[in-house]
Parts: C-alpha cells; structure tokens; sequence
C-alpha cells in the first residue's frame, strides 16, 4: 500500500525589490519538495504556474502586481524563424551531451565569466562554487546538465560554451538556468541556441511543452521569450496561447524542424 499523500504546506517570503520591474516589489509563495511524491508534486505545481529552486518549488505572489506570466514552448508545433534556422545552422558542429546533475570546475568558469558578463550586479554575482553545486546537485526530481562544447580535438573534449540546468518532467523540459560563453569574441546567439535544441530534444522525444520560466511584458530582459512561437501562458483560464485573448472566467487551479545531425535526448542520458 502506498503512503498517503500530504498536501504540502506553503510558505510566503517577505517583500523585496523586484528584479524586473523598477519601484515593485516582489513577493513570493513556496513550498518544499521532498518525499517519494517529490517529482509528482513538481510537475502538478509547475502546471500551476511554479518554477523548482533546488529542493523548493515557488511562484510569484505579489500583492499589486501579476506581471510575471509563466510561459512554455509548444515542442512539437514549433516552426523556427529564417533566424532560428541560422543559429541552428550557425552552431550545428558543437557537441552536446546530457551529464548527470554533478558539477564541474569548468562549468563553475563558464558560470562566473557569464555573470561578470550579462549579470554584474545581479542577485548570483556572489555565487560560490559551494551554492553552484547546490543549485544543481540538490534536486530531488530527474534532472541534468546539458553541456554544449566546441568540437572535439584528438579524441579530447573541445571547450565548454555554454550549459543548461533542465529537468525532465512527463509533460515535456524545464529550463531551470542557462549560462554560456558571452565574452568578446564568442560565438553568438548562443543562449538562443540553447532553447532551440531544448525545443528540438522535446519534439522528437514526443514531449510537448518547454517550460522557459517567468515572462514580463515589456521587459527588455525578458523579451527574447516571446520570439519562441506557438507559446502559451498560464493565465486565469488556463494555459493558452500568447495571441489567444484571455477568456474571462474564474481560476483555475488545476514537425515540422529543420533537419539536423542526430543530437542526444534527455530521455536517453
């Protein structure tokens, strides 16, 4: 007999600046995963709308504001861009590998060059190899690093330029943190490309969805999202897509690809 299932309690974090929108304040309500029903948890709170912080899954839950919309890729209508398909061209020689959720001192270097980079005054730009490792190693959910590197010399692994935090979820990929090389002289597009394979990994896994997180309207920071098209956002009726109007109800609670070389599927990591 299976244990009975706990409803999880909540828990609210106090007022802070929002990193998004100047002069708001964000609030945000969170629970713990933890238990056999961890991963189950995770995925019917992700559908709601939360997003997984190692062991904790939370949302936004501001008392003036609900400019933060979750918002996933449909995988398998997805149809790039004559853009998209250049990135997708452009990057085709890197490698690509799923590594189980372990941490290494490279991707710590890629990790720190990225932040002095794109997040300077951020809230990681402290982080430590010891809160690296437990952003990724501390999960309790089917989770992995996607690495991609430059092509391999003399049977030797090329140089790491860029890596993903993803969970495998039964409904399709979560991104949980991007990072990649942004200094002068990189490669570019390369954040890009990284949700491009993701969407691609889960159209030929047969997973339907990739979850980017948090979108905000008018955000500069957060307009790259929206050129991921069909997309859907989580509103009070559902999920539905970005340039479907908003029905007026009640909330709720509750392949076409280009072709390209084989690439590994999380699902076979």
């Amino acid at each position: 007999m299976s244990a009975p299932f706990r409803f999880p309690k909540f828990f609210v974090t106090n007022p802070a600046p929002c990193p998004y929108l100047p002069g708001k304040v964000e609030r945000k309500v969170f629970t713990e995963l933890s238990g056999h029903n961890a991963a189950e948890l995770n995925e019917a709170l992700g559908r709601i709308g939360f997003r997984r912080s190692q062991s904790v899954a939370y949302r936004p839950s501001c008392v003036d504001c609900s400019a933060c919309v979750s918002v996933r890729v449909r995988a398998q209508d997805f149809v790039p861009s004559a853009t998209q398909r250049k990135l997708i061209r452009r990057h085709g020689d890197l490698e690509i590998g799923a590594c189980r959720p372990w941490t290494t001192e490279e991707q710590y270097a890629l990790l720190r060059r990225y932040l002095a980079a794109r997040h300077p005054g951020g809230g990681m730009a402290e982080m430590d190899e010891h809160d690296f490792a437990d952003m990724v190693e501390q999960t309790p959910v089917r989770t992995y690093v996607v690495e991609y590197r430059e092509p391999s010399v003399d049977g030797r692994p090329g140089k790491l330029v860029g890596a993903c935090l993803s969970d495998q979820q039964s409904d399709g990929l979560s991104m949980i943190y991007s990072f990649y090389d942004a200094d002068p002289g990189a490669r570019r597009g390369l954040g890009t490309y990284i949700i491009l394979d993701h969407i691609i990994r889960a159209a030929r896994a047969g997973l339907p969805y990739v979850y980017l997180g948090y979108w905000v309207e008018g955000s500069d920071r957060m307009a790259y999202k929206a050129s991921f098209k069909p997309m859907e956002k989580l509103g009070r009726d559902g999920w539905r897509r970005i340039d479907q109007p908003e029905l007026v109800t009640e909330p709720v609670i509750a392949d076409q690809l280009p072709a390209r070389r084989p690439s590994r599927i999380l699902i076979d990591a």
